[in-house]
């Protein structure tokens, strides 16, 4: 085991010639970007019994468009991940920011459940998008020494945009309706004006760009064993991730009769144990590396299984679930870094995210499992025994790994493509 988690360090990191504003503001917007995409995808998961009664379809109905998100983000990650890594990571993530917000509002407008599932299929693009193109961005602006905070600073996007939906599921909703939940949703696409404003493109993209987008596949394909460790790392994160965070609020409803607005502030509780995690680990992870960090963070989610679902009050099921988040997100918190450390340059925009969004296709069924489970087991155990066993199978994929911490993406001086 110690010989596996050895760090594989490249050549010291080089600044980069990008100023402190220019490197804080690719982060903002990529932390921003993933923040407002999950608040998206994460409204919907206290909609589901409402929804259910406004199509007149079944609650599993409603819990299937999940599913058609995440089943559709890969092709989200190649179409911009191409575009990112051919044209560089602005324009194309100022097309994405806009092309998901629209669909989020047309959400609002949905007639029925039809439409409302084509819709939340689409908008799966967008969403598939974000990530990859964002985080390589931030990766490649990040100064090296600050690679790993500033990662789970940007993963933690993902854990801030639930708890701002929970927010609004606690105010919005009641107020003005769930239609008024889709509609907020379209607010992201101011972001693109900061973006085009404020963002500098990427130096190591300009450095390494590929000449067309045959260059492009041909790079990624010829690097396939590193890619298909990708994928298999990033299904288990996301059976990790969605396994413990997107039926957590009916969980709470259905098995722990809970009112609406106590999970409200429950989800709002256990995303701030989130944040916390994923900046902790982040930062932890570039002193005792990537991967001891993960399995660090994997066993602390570990421990707070039984407090998580068994809890027996509503303070044991507050702290489980703060607990758990933390070590959730923490493990989540160092994978921009280590995914865009371990790809190769020339496709940083596409391999990170493609491997991450195929990781959930993949892992696509994986609230129809759980929720499917509940009648067996119980949901306590439905969710418990799941994510026992995905939490040991990935920390032995994990330790099998390797890690690139501290990888140069750009030089000083050298600003030129390679052609």
């Amino acid at each position: 085991m110690s010989e596996k988690l050895t760090v594989f360090r490249s050549t010291p990191a080089t600044p980069s010639s990008t100023s402190q504003s220019d490197q804080w503001h690719a982060v903002l917007a990529s932390f921003l970007g993933w923040t407002l995409d999950a608040f998206d995808f994460f409204v919907l998961v206290f909609l589901v019994d409402t929804l259910a009664a406004q199509f007149h379809v079944t609650k599993g109905a409603i819990v299937w468009t999940m599913t058609a998100t995440l089943a559709m983000r890969p092709a989200g990650a190649v179409l911009f991940g191409l575009l990112a890594d051919r044209y560089g990571r602005r324009k194309p993530l100022m097309a994405n920011v806009i092309f998901f917000s629209l669909v989020e509002l047309l959400c609002g407008f949905a007639p029925n459940y039809t439409v409302f599932l084509v819709l939340r299929t689409i908008y799966g693009i967008g969403m598939g998008g974000e990530w990859g193109v964002g985080a390589s961005l931030a990766m490649e602006s990040a100064p090296a020494k600050w690679r790993g905070i500033l990662s789970g600073i940007v993963q933690s996007g993902y854990s801030i945009g639930y708890l701002l939906a929970a927010v609004a599921a606690r105010f919005v909703l009641p107020a003005w309706g769930w239609r008024a939940m889709f509609w907020v949703g379209g607010a992201p696409a101011l972001l693109a004006f900061y973006i085009r404003l404020r963002v500098r493109e990427s130096e190591a993209w300009k450095q390494h760009r590929a000449p067309t987008m045959r260059a492009i596949v041909r790079t990624a394909s010829g690097h396939w064993k590193i890619f298909l460790y990708l994928v298999v790392l990033m299904t288990l994160m996301m059976f990790l991730s969605h396994g413990t965070q997107d039926l957590y609020p009916d969980f709470l409803k259905s098995a722990r009769a809970l009112t609406p607005s106590v999970v409200a502030y429950l989800v709002i509780l256990f995303n701030v144990g989130a944040v916390l995690g994923a900046i902790i680990f982040g930062h932890l992870s570039e002193s005792v590396g990537r991967r001891r960090s993960m399995i660090i963070a994997l066993l602390l989610s570990l421990v707070m299984i039984p407090a998580w679902t068994f809890g027996g009050s509503l303070l044991t099921l507050a702290i489980g679930a703060f607990v758990m988040q933390a070590g959730v997100q923490g493990a989540w918190g160092i994978i921009p870094a280590h995914l865009n450390e371990l790809s190769p340059d020339a496709v940083r925009g596409l391999m990170p995210g493609f491997a991450y969004q195929l990781g959930i296709l993949i892992a696509a069924p994986v609230n129809n499992v759980v929720y499917a489970l509940r009648k067996p087991l119980g949901y306590a155990w439905a969710l418990a025994a799941f994510e026992i066993a995905n939490i040991l199978l990935l920390m032995t994929v994990v330790a099998s790994g390797s890690e690139r911490k501290g990888k140069v993406f750009a030089q000083i001086g050298n600003t030129e493509p390679r052609m």
